[in-house]
């Protein structure tokens, strides 16, 4: 019996001794990084507790945080065109392409080309997805107060500040 290739390199010996402890202590001691408090990392962290934020308190619709931005900004703009839609939403042109055609193949929006130009596609939402926009954009602060929970008042606003600074 053949092993998989991943099995292979579990099984394979050290190809040498194992690295000096000392000498990568003393490296990372004149470095000085800490992966904990790098601003990539937290981000990373905030985000993923967004996310477990968003999910919790939007438990039963079944939308992601990029569908939820979708939603909301075709509640807001109308008809509006994918590719205009994808920016405003900070989406590039193949996300907002799946995005859009997953909440249209759960009825919540319809894609036509535009009257003007039959090159440019255009969004809405059907009957469907203004009730559910409605529904979930009443819930939309509910998230963000989830999210800064940790916060006090003035830090959650200068967290909001310095948030939109960075991005």
């Amino acid at each position: 019996m053949s092993k998989t290739p991943a099995q292979a390199r579990l099984a394979a010996k050290p190809a040498g001794p194992a690295p000096d402890r000392a000498e990568i202590e003393a490296a990372l001691a004149e470095i000085d990084y800490r992966l904990e408090d790098q601003a990539g990392y937290l981000i990373r962290r905030a985000h993923q507790r967004a996310t477990l934020c968003f999910q919790k308190v939007l438990e039963g619709f079944d939308v992601t945080p990029r569908q939820f931005a979708a939603l909301i900004t075709v509640l807001r703009q109308g008809e509006v065109s994918q590719n205009l839609l994808g920016r405003q939403t900070s989406m590039d042109p193949a996300t907002i392409k799946g995005v859009v055609s997953r909440l249209g193949a759960a009825g919540l929006m319809e894609r036509f080309p535009s009257q003007s130009d039959r090159r440019m596609l255009m969004v809405r939402l059907s009957e469907a997805g203004v009730d559910t926009a409605l529904a979930i954009i009443r819930r939309g602060k509910a998230v963000s107060r989830k999210i800064l929970e940790p916060l006090t008042v003035d830090e959650r606003e200068t967290f909001i500040a310095l948030l939109r600074k960075v991005s």
